[in-house]
């Protein structure tokens, strides 16, 4: 059995710390075939059934690019519009997504109708299929972070017309869209946090007992 001494754990737990969600990236390109280094990474992580069910766009197109930005913008713009006064403020100065300067568009679907597996699993929780894709995108932010690459999930679009822009096949669900290139700068807390929109909870705040 393949066993990991303390000094890897404190290096794992540094790892999650300093595991962020970006969104100011620097423009220099990544290395030629970083994405497809990081999707093999997710690949490893663990499915539903072995369903493997993880679909990924490397979005490189200009025009789709743009199409993305601006559905993005519209979406912002509704959802500024759930808000009012100190609360709206503080929401529009907010910088939600790296979008126009991340180098690296990566698309995140997952294939609802797929076979592998053999439906193994998912009789009860159908939405396993879902939460085994969430489980890639978690293998892919910390193996990026590994490689001091940074990460930032997009998740104020609009499903349908992402799916649209990116023609895939209808039985593919979104799941995220990622901006993944070199942070401007490296940080240990919550943009949200310092920014003050919410603060960290305690994990006792999460757990009951019973």
């Amino acid at each position: 059995m393949v066993s990991f001494d303390d000094e890897f754990r404190r290096q794992l737990r540094e790892l999650l710390v300093w595991r962020r969600d970006v969104r100011r990236f620097r423009s220099d390109p990544l290395p030629e075939g970083t994405l497809e280094r990081l999707i093999d990474l997710a690949c490893l992580s663990p499915s539903v059934g072995l369903s493997q069910p993880w679909r990924f766009v490397i979005v490189e197109d200009k025009a789709r690019r743009y199409a993305i930005v601006e559905d993005f913008k519209a979406c912002n713009a509704d959802a500024l519009r759930a808000y009012s006064g100190e609360r709206a403020a503080r929401y529009a100065s907010l910088k939600l997504a790296g979008l126009e300067e991340a180098p690296g568009h990566l698309a995140v679907f997952a294939e609802r109708a797929c076979e592998t597996g053999h439906g193994l699993g998912r009789a009860t929780m159908p939405e396993t299929i879902d939460y085994s894709v969430v489980a890639a995108i978690c293998s892919i932010w910390l193996a990026a972070r590994a490689e001091c690459i940074g990460l930032g999930w997009v998740s104020i679009l609009n499903p349908l017309r992402i799916g649209a822009i990116l023609d895939v096949p209808e039985t593919w669900k979104f799941i995220g869209y990622l901006c993944v290139g070199y942070a401007q700068a490296e940080l240990d807390r919550p943009e949200l946090e310092r920014a003050e929109w919410e603060y960290r909870r305690r994990s006792e705040d999460f757990t009951i007992r019973r």
